[in-house]
């Protein structure tokens, strides 16, 4: 008899398991529709030897202490800050929009307060900010927004960014200074040995049984358990019964070339007429040393792995309604991106899982795991070599 069923192998069901089978001393199986761990998180040797993420780049970064010193108990890591370049008017320009971003599009020799101004000047006053399109124009006005950023939206989205709420566009920075680092978090790193690694290590306890392949539903009347944690889709959960939460999906075109270096920054986004969004070369990302190089080229599409919930109002409210179901499911906990419809970060995934593991604990009456001194699981060895 298991204590819990797991939906899922990436970051909220794998950290759970973790924690149950470690922190709680329960019983885990966690069952997983793909051949593999870790989600999209997923990396791997490729047929030239290069260190790839499957389904994309994935950027670790977070301001929480308490998410980065939990998985450092399983990966040491490489220190890492990411960076852009956009595809604009014939050059490569850094993103999120700077001090030399705009320098160089025109050919000026702007100051910090004077970018400001520039800015100023642009901006149209819009009240309330309630799209995308109205975040970016009421910051640096409608020809930035043109260059940057509404023909990438189109083509991430399949909508205009004036139809897709305001928390699309709001999670980019725009900055007077010349700071060209894509995040500014206090924790910015890549696992040194690679995601599946981490994974790998995270699972590796007596307690904790993964079945690949496998899809939930074919063994849920054949094995023993107690309550099942669920990170799938909550739509696929229910059977569609309000109908399908709509997902943009993305197709990947991965390639090796015979050269050590392919473009001049790890991520180049193309917001033009180009039918990928993006380009990323993943040496940048690993510190790996090759001769050859990997790039994955992504197109966005409606069909596929559900990977970006829309954020329109309907589907919000569509989601309620499916909430509302999950809330009246007993035995049954949702967490992670498919099942609450959100857009998270990895390091969010964690610390929402972390925060159901309190609770559960909770709950049950159990004591909080002891942890050394500085707020480790001392039951969890330190992945730090």
């Amino acid at each position: 008899m298991f204590d819990y069923l797991i939906v899922g192998a990436g970051f909220a069901g794998s950290v759970l398991a973790e924690r149950l089978a470690a922190g709680a001393g329960k019983r885990v199986v966690v069952v997983d529709r793909r051949p593999h761990i870790a989600g999209n998180a997923y990396d791997h040797y490729d047929d030239a030897g290069v260190l790839v993420h499957k389904y994309g780049p994935h950027i670790f970064h977070t301001n929480s202490r308490e998410v980065f010193e939990y998985l450092s108990r399983f990966t040491a890591w490489r220190p890492y800050e990411h960076r852009v370049l956009a595809s604009v008017d014939g050059q490569l320009l850094p993103i999120p929009i700077n001090l030399d971003t705009v320098n160089r599009l025109y050919g000026l020799g702007l100051t910090a307060l004077e970018l400001e101004q520039f800015f100023a000047a642009r901006a149209e006053k819009v009240e309330p900010v309630r799209t995308s399109e109205d975040v970016i124009v009421s910051r640096v006005g409608r020809e930035l927004y043109a260059k940057f950023f509404r023909n990438y939206t189109r083509k991430q989205w399949g909508l205009d960014p004036a139809e897709l709420d305001a928390s699309v566009t709001a999670r980019v920075p725009v900055r007077c200074n010349r700071d060209d680092r894509y995040f500014d978090d206090t924790y910015q790193a890549m696992p040194k040995h690679g995601y599946t690694r981490l994974f790998e290590r995270m699972l590796a306890h007596p307690n904790i049984k993964v079945m690949l392949n496998t899809d939930y539903r074919d063994i849920a009347g054949e094995i023993g358990y107690r309550e099942m944690i669920y990170t799938g889709p909550v739509d696929e959960f229910f059977d569609h019964r309000h109908g399908k939460l709509p997902y943009r999906s993305l197709r990947f075109h991965h390639e090796t070339y015979d050269q050590a270096v392919y473009q001049p920054a790890p991520v180049v986004n193309y917001p033009n007429q180009h039918l990928y969004t993006r380009v990323t070369e993943f040496k940048y990302l690993t510190g790996q040393e090759h001769a050859k190089t990997s790039v994955v080229y992504e197109y966005p599409c409606d069909d596929g792995d559900p990977y970006y919930p829309v954020p329109r109002p309907e589907n919000a409210e569509l989601y309620r309604r499916y909430k509302a179901l999950a809330d009246a499911t007993p035995g049954v906990h949702f967490t992670g991106r498919l099942a609450t419809y959100r857009y998270y970060n990895m390091d969010q995934v964690v610390a929402q899982a972390l925060t159901l593991y309190a609770r559960l604990c909770q709950r049950s009456g159990a004591d909080a795991p002891r942890t050394d001194d500085h707020g480790r699981d001392p039951r969890v060895l330190s992945a730090a070599s």
